[in-house]
């Protein structure tokens, strides 16, 4: 079990502390996801639990400071960023060294590598590595000394729906097998969809401590997707059917042919588009985002229409000049077409015909 209390970073001169007085704990068997957007503080958290960054509060891993405990990596294995390692050194060799390092038989290196599916690449340069590989050899160095504890940062960012998949997988399993995992992540879909409990920070406080199916109905919103040609006049049937019942029903035009209708479900909205003779090419249950930032896509959205945009779209739209067909590059047809032509003069003084050196001088006439 891991227990933080009153996590708080040093102040930053005029800004607030980047970890504000936080409390939570993981419990031994469970998955614990520290869910933040971006600049929410996960990472200073995890570093001041970790003592690698000065601050107050303490952080007791079964009951024991980290700095109290004789072999830290045997208790806890640690996985923040990238993998670090000269990168010509092999995967095997890296191991190896980790090994001497940690105090365990080097014959530990083989079996992680067999654990994480990299026994092909172990002679594979550091550097050549992608970013799924690069992932696999850092849960194998975490794995290393069979650490009771898990924490990572973010372990997921830029894998594939595979790999992040397989990731949580093998988190999962480590949990099974009484052990403590602790993961950081930017996205409620996925903390949610993994995780037994959800940590939710914001601006380095703790907002929410919630277990995964109460952070479900509570900060993700369930949402029914619709499709249909006349999604105009179904959502407008929808709207008033929801006045006239007195029922909290939101309908979101998503552009095109497409509605997100918020506080209904798929047979109240099936029935309704069959009472008044609408197709419907999609109806289906999707969760969408009620977090901290879920109101900026609508900031984007126009005063007299429905579409909704993302926020970067509507940045272009406004701040962006639109390119004129003069300023496109020439195609290898208008290049051919000028070549045929008149080349263009240099620009320069114009000077006199008398004067140019292509030009013989007049001779002049004698006089006797």
């Amino acid at each position: 079990m891991i227990q933080a209390f009153g996590l708080t970073s040093n102040p930053r001169k005029e800004l607030p502390p980047a970890a504000d007085d936080v409390s939570f704990e993981a419990r031994a068997g469970r998955v614990t996801a520290l869910l933040g957007e971006p600049g929410a503080g996960k990472t200073t958290v995890l570093r001041l639990m970790l003592e690698l960054q000065q601050g107050r509060g303490i952080t007791y891993f079964r009951g024991r400071p980290l700095h109290r405990i004789a072999h830290p990596s045997r208790e806890v294995g640690v996985l923040l960023g990238d993998v670090p390692g000269h990168p010509a050194r092999t995967v095997r060799g890296h191991l190896r060294m980790l090994c001497a390092a940690a105090g365990v038989p080097v014959r530990r290196a083989d079996e992680v590598l067999e654990a994480v599916g990299l026994v092909s690449l172990r002679d594979e340069r550091l550097g050549t590595l992608s970013r799924g590989m690069d992932r696999r050899l850092g849960l194998a160095c975490v794995l290393l000394a069979d650490p009771h504890a898990l924490v990572l940062d973010d372990p997921a960012d830029g894998l594939s729906g595979r790999e992040s998949t397989w990731l949580h997988g093998m988190l999962r399993a480590h949990a099974a097998q009484g052990g403590t995992v602790l993961f950081t992540t930017a996205d409620p879909k996925e903390a949610a969809r993994t995780a037994d409990r959800v940590v939710t920070l914001e601006q380095g406080r703790l907002v929410a401590d919630q277990e995964a199916a109460e952070f479900s109905r509570t900060r993700l919103r369930p949402r029914v997707a619709v499709r249909s040609p006349h999604a105009t006049r179904l959502a407008a049937l929808l709207t008033k059917q929801a006045r006239t019942s007195q029922r909290s029903v939101e309908v979101v035009h998503e552009g095109g042919n497409r509605l997100s209708v918020y506080g209904s479900t798929c047979a109240d909205i099936g029935e309704t588009a069959f009472r008044h003779g609408i197709v419907v090419h999609q109806l289906a249950d999707e969760v969408g985002d009620m977090g901290p930032g879920a109101g900026a896509a609508r900031e984007c959205e126009p005063h007299g229409g429905h579409g909704r945009h993302r926020v970067g779209e509507g940045r272009r739209r406004t701040s962006g000049i639109r390119p004129t067909p003069c300023q496109r590059p020439p195609t290898a047809r208008s290049v051919s077409t000028q070549s045929r032509g008149r080349p263009p003069t240099r620009p320069g003084p114009r000077t006199p015909q008398r004067n140019h050196p292509s030009t013989p001088p007049a001779r002049r006439r004698r006089h006797p």
